[in-house]
């Protein structure tokens, strides 16, 4: 029950949709069966493009994308995942043949939330699917933050600044909603990769560097990079003592 709980949306009672971009058909199979089994819904695509015109039609609520497409490859549609205003949130993590540090590094700063490493295990990829489905649902009863101009609110999901809506992917919302409910505190890594994403979830500390550098990106035009402050030898503050 609780399985079939975590694969179902908290708020609707659906099913979690995923889509599944892979273009070798046994990696397709075994990642289909597996997902039916834990009850979320999947839906296929072979390529890239079959992928994208999934994404217009059906809406999913998460993104496994496999690197090495045929065409258009799986980097690029990450890219365009994000640049599309009404996907830019949709979570996607990146399944790779590459297991070197660089790839892994270029496919989280393309715009995908995580990733795991061919060949993996079906255990590790539910866990990392179903932290992920967690953080992107948000915290819809807590009420809104602001700091100089910069604004979140849970309750719709938006970040605003100075009344302009930003576009922020799932993992950078919750990463700034985070510094905003723990304002003027250093956190390490470690800290908030529990905070974060969660104990049970392994992530290279490295990662935690991927989403500082989009997010800082992102509040870079309002001025608001400033706020996320790097504490030498200690990790990150979130500070409007600027």
């Amino acid at each position: 029950m609780a399985r079939q709980q975590l694969a179902h949306d908290i708020n609707t009672g659906m099913k979690a949709k995923i889509l599944l971009v892979e273009d070798e058909v046994a990696i397709r199979e075994m990642l289909r069966y597996t997902l039916a089994r834990e009850d979320f819904e999947v839906i296929e695509a072979g390529d890239a493009s079959e992928g994208e015109r999934l994404i217009r039609e059906q809406r999913p609520d998460l993104v496994l994308l496999d690197w090495m497409l045929p065409g258009l490859s799986g980097v690029e549609l990450a890219r365009r995942i994000r640049r599309a205003e009404r996907t830019r949130q949709l979570p996607i993590i990146m399944l790779t043949a590459r297991s070197e540090e660089e790839n892994r590094i270029q496919g989280l700063e393309e715009g995908a939330d995580d990733y795991v490493t061919k060949p993996f295990s079906p255990r590790e990829l539910l866990a990392r699917i179903r932290a992920l489905l967690r953080r992107s649902r948000g915290d819809t009863g807590a009420r809104p933050l602001e700091a100089r101009g910069l604004s979140l609110d849970p309750a719709s999901h938006r970040v605003t600044v100075n009344g302009a809506e930003l576009q922020l992917g799932p993992t950078e919302y919750r990463l700034l909603h985070f510094f905003m409910t723990h304002p003027e505190r250093v956190f390490s890594r470690n800290q908030l990769l529990d905070q974060v994403w969660g104990d049970n979830v392994y992530i290279e500390e490295r990662t935690i560097d991927v989403h500082i550098r989009r997010l800082r990106k992102a509040l870079e035009p309002g001025g608001h990079d400033r706020l996320i402050q790097t504490v030498r030898g200690a990790g990150y503050r979130f500070s409007t003592q600027v």
